[in-house]
């Protein structure tokens, strides 16, 4: 297990709802389960008055998220935990001098021995970043002669390619690289993270992993909501950008890439790098035409309530042509993918809340029980990522009587049945790991600009191409009409259900 040093970690956007939703929560998790080092403070920035007795109380004491996390016997530690906590008000503008901001710094350091190890969390829009970083600068806050700095940034990362390098150049002009660490809550959560192991550690698929075996790939990420409150954001991002280009395509990567030299964060992030660079860039419209799907949610009845379209939602605009549905056929150019589809999906307004993996394995070439009912039986490895969690492997059985009829059966694993585990939440995961200095699931400059290559050009024909199609789904349905016709042959998606397993089988144990 890494070290953790003594440290302060200074957030910037603190009185904003992800402090107090997620961060505070996840220091508090670190802190009772021990993995904070003793000096340890946090210290948040924004332009709110708030004197630190009053930040504690809206992040801390009253904070109804962190209340959700507590147990009773967690009670005695919430004040000892408050008392770590402290806040700077920058005033109007977060593009100002930072002296008052330092000279807090510098007391709670000497105050708390954190040795000047600094870690500055910009949980602020993506155009304040390179603002930021240069009244840190300003300050020497970036200067690791004495303790480290990090500076861990929050999506979105770019709005599209061209963006996406000028934030990377605007921060890198202040904070080597080595020093950022760009945040993906997805690649926190444990399920992600176990693909992994499960190609690498286990002989019962590393051989299998390729184009020999496999016949293809589908990713679904579902939500069972629209688009809520977050209608005016959302209209100006839409599912390729929110949810494909950074979650998804981190996960592509894991599912693609080859096997690293070693487990540390530089040969796992070098050949994600290469996974992504691999994926075959749709250049012309024709082929971005047949192989991406997009469309809106509209108004239907879900169990008897009314449910808005997309459209109709608040802050969205009444012709908006911003897809709630993603769907996108693509190959990958090397050896060990090549001719295997993958095809992914998101949206809003689903049947259910789900994020899995499934991978499609290829029929035995001699098949001697042929089944007329072939359809959906093929041997599928099924990694759900939310909720849920766990792993499923669909692999044949005798059906008991005559004859050598075929049913699928299932062999699973769930994280759940780990009585004595204690699974981490994502932001746990990855404030730990940057507290220790390990960036293996955190998105590298290189990484982020090879995905928004592969998306650019879609997001351009969608905006300006010729013939561009806008489908409608009703809210509460998998997607619209056409949806199955990116699959080739007779392929359909899969629909997963909020259970892992959720489909009959039989399987005989005595």
């Amino acid at each position: 297990m890494n070290d953790t040093k003594n440290q302060m970690l200074i957030i910037f956007g603190a009185s904003g709802d992800l402090t107090a939703r997620k961060l505070v929560p996840a220091l508090f998790n670190l802190f009772r389960d021990s993995h904070v080092p003793e000096n340890f403070v946090v210290l948040g920035v924004s332009r709110s008055n708030l004197t630190d007795i009053e930040f504690r109380e809206k992040v801390v004491l009253e904070s109804e998220y962190l209340k959700e996390k507590v147990t009773v016997k967690d009670y005695g530690l919430i004040d000892t935990f408050s008392k770590k906590i402290y806040y700077e008000d920058l005033g109007e503008n977060y593009d100002t001098n930072y002296e008052k901001l330092a000279k807090k710094i510098s007391d709670l350091n000497s105050a708390y021995n954190t040795e000047e190890n600094y870690i500055f969390y910009l949980s602020t829009p993506p155009n304040l970043f390179e603002a930021i970083s240069k009244n840190l600068a300003n300050q020497n806050l970036n200067d690791e002669t004495q303790g480290f700095k990090r500076l861990i940034v929050e999506k979105p990362f770019g709005y599209n390619l061209e963006s996406a390098q000028k934030l990377n150049k605007g921060i890198q002009n202040y904070f080597k690289e080595s020093q950022i660490y760009r945040i993906d809550h997805y690649l926190g959560k444990e399920t992600v993270q176990n693909l992994l192991v499960t190609r690498f550690a286990n002989s019962i698929f590393e051989p299998l992993w390729n184009r020999n075996y496999i016949d293809y790939i589908e990713i679904t990420n579902a939500e069972k909501v629209g688009v809520g409150v977050r209608g005016g954001y959302y209209d100006n991002s839409g599912a390729l950008r929110d949810m494909f280009q950074n979650h998804l395509l981190q996960i592509v990567s894991l599912i693609v890439m080859e096997p690293p030299i070693a487990a540390n964060s530089r040969e796992i992030r070098n050949e994600k790098v290469k996974a992504l660079r691999s994926l075959r860039i749709m250049r012309d419209e024709e082929t971005i035409k047949q192989n991406t799907i997009r469309a809106q949610y509209i108004s239907s009845n879900v169990g008897g309530k009314t449910i808005n379209g997309y459209r109709e939602e608040e802050g969205v605009n009444p012709e908006s042509t911003t897809e709630t549905y993603a769907a996108i056929k693509f190959f990958v150019d090397n050896w060990r993918w090549k001719d295997v589809p993958f095809y992914v999906r998101t949206a809003k307004r689903m049947p259910t809340k789900v994020t899995e993996v499934v991978i499609h394995f290829k029929a035995p070439h001699h098949q001697i029980f042929q089944d007329s009912d072939a359809l959906n039986k093929d041997n599928k490895l099924i990694i759900r990522i939310q909720p849920d969690e766990g792993i499923l492997v669909k692999f044949g059985v005798k059906v008991p009587g005559q004859g050598f009829k075929v049913e699928r059966a299932n062999l699973d694993f769930y994280y759940s049945d780990l009585e004595e585990t204690n699974v981490m939440e994502a932001y746990e995961r990855l404030l730990l790991d940057a507290m220790q200095g390990d960036a293996t699931l955190y998105a590298r400059a290189d990484e982020v600009e090879a995905a928004w290559k592969f998306v650019d050009p879609i997001l351009n024909y969608w905006k300006n191409g010729k013939d561009v199609r806008m489908y409608g789904y009703s809210a509460g349905a998998w997607g619209p009409e056409n949806a199955d016709d990116l699959i080739d042959g007779t392929g359909i998606w899969r629909n997963p259900g909020a259970n892992l397993v959720d489909d009959p089988s039989y399987c005989v144990i005595c």
